[in-house]
């Protein structure tokens, strides 16, 4: 057995638990959540990251501005351009996020940001964490959220993924102990999993939703993943007019495509890679993850995005002008509701579904055979005249 190489391990692993420990305290110091009526002007972050991100979050962003053109002239809201989450620039500071970049967007109370390029094995870009896993931490956003409805099919799903936690505590922050042998690291406190708990089912309790399911693979993963659920069954005891269930992941992957069973579920509790994966399946029955937008809520700041990738190919074969915005339009949605401006998030959210799933007067296909991403947002505004 190499010693030195178990030495090295353990000594990584013991920073690794100090740190993880503090953060854990951090999070126990917190404040209450941001109250948005109590400040004098909101400041928006527009954020475009890189690949199609820039091209769809200017589109978002043109709606946005068009929609809450009253409130900018008042000066109540001031929007922030944002720019340096390329994966050039990243890579030339080495840093999923640059230290300016940072500090801009800590400048900002909500940011709109687009899909970032996550280095991988065989890239040509070094190993530098994800842009979206730091700000996550950064920032400390601790709960994704992302709703899919098809009312037609009877799906009305609202997931909360905890966000800062779980497998991607730690993100390229693994051992590789030997050639041999590589570790990756699964992280679950207390204080992380009764927040996202608890914003879950208050979130169900506000809105009529009646079940609560929390999905973990519990049975295996059973240090992590079984305090995870215990905790959470804990805080469920809270809200006795909710049902409360559990699930294994594997299991609950098969129930979401299982006709008969899918419309009972209504809310989900999920750790971080599980939450990841399934949204994505989720997203599938509205019409695939270019039609889902994401929040990223914390008690300070949050941010607002695609549930897709940057998409790198449509650049490389010039077709990034028919990338799909809508996926940001519905993230900019949520964005209106999370700062109070619900009245304009009902308007936009209705506007969408004319556009996407009612009129279709213009299609997005990726290609020359549909629609711009800029003339898809056209239609967008035009459908808003329409109905404002």
């Amino acid at each position: 057995m190499n010693e030195t190489a178990v030495k090295n391990a353990v000594e990584k692993f013991e920073s690794l638990v100090r740190a993880q420990l503090e953060r854990a305290e951090n999070i126990k110091a917190q404040g209450d959540f941001v109250d948005y009526k109590s400040l004098d002007k909101i400041i928006i972050g527009v954020c475009g990251g890189d690949g199609i991100g820039p091209i769809i979050t200017k589109e978002s962003a043109r709606v946005l501005q068009f929609i809450l053109e009253d409130k900018v002239k008042t000066g109540k809201i001031e929007f922030k351009f944002i720019d340096g989450l390329t994966i050039e620039n990243r890579v030339k500071a080495n840093k999923a996020i640059p230290d300016d970049v940072l500090e801009e967007l800590k400048t900002c109370h909500v940011i709109l940001k687009g899909p970032t390029t996550t280095p991988q094995a065989g890239d040509p870009w070094p190993n530098i964490e994800s842009a979206n896993v730091a700000m996550r931490k950064a920032l400390d956003l601790f709960a994704n959220l992302r709703p899919v409805k098809v009312p037609e099919e009877g799906i009305d799903w609202t997931f909360f993924r905890e966000n800062t936690e779980g497998s991607y505590a730690v993100g390229s922050n693994g051992v590789n102990v030997t050639d041999d042998l590589a570790m990756d690291f699964v992280v679950t406190t207390q204080e992380g999993s009764e927040r996202i708990a608890k914003l879950a089912y208050e979130y169900a309790r506000r809105n009529g939703k009646n079940r609560v399911s929390i999905v973990t693979k519990a049975n295996v993963i059973k240090t992590t993943d079984g305090k995870f659920l215990n905790i959470c069954k804990n805080i469920g005891k809270d809200y006795p007019e909710i049902t409360t269930d559990e699930w294994y992941i594997d299991i609950m992957t098969a129930k979401l495509i299982d006709k008969k069973r899918r419309t009972d579920f209504r809310v989900f509790i999920l750790p971080n890679l599980y939450g990841d994966i399934i949204t994505d399946e989720a997203a599938e029955f509205q019409g695939g993850v270019g039609t889902a937008g994401s929040a990223n809520i914390g008690k300070k700041y949050a941010m607002f995005e695609a549930i897709h990738g940057s998409a790198p190919r449509m650049i490389r074969e010039g077709r990034g002008v028919y990338a799909d915005p809508c996926s940001m339009l519905r993230a900019t949605v949520m964005l209106l509701s999370h700062i109070g401006e619900q009245e304009k998030a009902d308007l936009l959210e209705r506007a969408l579904d004319i556009c996407m799933l009612e009129e279709k007067k213009l299609t997005i296909t990726g290609r020359d055979t549909g629609c711009t991403c800029s003339e898809f947002g056209d239609y967008v505004m035009e459908t808003l005249k329409k109905i404002m």
